[in-house]
């Protein structure tokens, strides 16, 4: 898969990797990127070399329908929104166990091109594994089949960041929700640092872009959690 992937994103795409320095050795590992587009994943598969396995939707309705299949060709741990999956929960501690590295989107889909607030699942692995966290911002793929179409070759850029964690210092072993919510504003913030200014919508410093994303912080399964 990833030699598939990077032969068509070469021929398709003009691919860069920014940060390779910042990038561990090995696990155990927790990556976060952004997530506005369902070619994400290829993305980070595209530009990494460890075995790593993702945590994702169990339905994904943004992404063709002739390409869904194509999940299970990869480590994939699926989740059903809305519902704090335990099952999740335990599968993803394996492999941070095991000094696996673990990719995880945690703005908990791509339903916006525009950076939203982290749901508390992340923030939570984070706390109960204690492990480094990789910040990654990813670039170029909101608009990639329109400019395929028109005739260009996308530019996507794939940028890393200094891994920081673990988080530590908490009142207990329990994390509370205004915890998980402040560790998750603090993931989101490295991301944000990563992407262009203009999508970093919840996380900008430029109030016209917050105001603009205003909206899309709400989470689609929040009272209507997958089947």
């Amino acid at each position: 898969m990833r030699s598939l992937i990077t032969l068509l994103l070469g021929i398709l795409g003009d691919f860069t990797l920014e940060g390779r320095q910042n990038v561990p050795a090995r696990g155990p590992l927790l990556v976060v990127a952004n997530h506005f587009h369902f070619l994400d994943p290829v993305v980070l598969i595209r530009g990494t070399r460890w075995p790593l396995e993702f945590v994702g939707g169990a339905q994904t309705p943004n992404a063709p329908a002739a390409l869904r299949w194509t999940t299970g060709f990869w480590g994939y741990i699926p989740t059903y929104r809305g519902t704090g999956s335990r099952m999740t929960l335990k599968a993803s501690q394996t492999i941070l166990a095991q000094n696996g590295v673990l990719a995880i989107f945690p703005e908990g889909g791509s339903w916006a091109q525009v950076l939203r607030p982290a749901r508390p699942g992340t923030a939570f692995l984070a706390t109960q594994m204690n492990t480094q966290i990789l910040p990654v911002g990813i670039d170029g793929v909101v608009d990639f089949f329109q400019k395929l179409k028109s005739g260009k070759r996308p530019k996507v850029c794939l940028r890393v960041g200094k891994p920081f964690g673990p988080f530590t210092n908490l009142a207990s072993d329990r994390p509370s929700r205004d915890e998980l919510s402040e560790i998750g504003d603090t993931i989101m913030q490295h991301i944000a640092a990563l992407i262009p200014p203009e999508r970093r919508g919840y996380y900008s410093s430029d109030p016209g872009v917050r105001e603009a994303a205003r909206g899309t912080e709400v989470y689609p399964w929040s009272d209507r959690p997958e089947a």
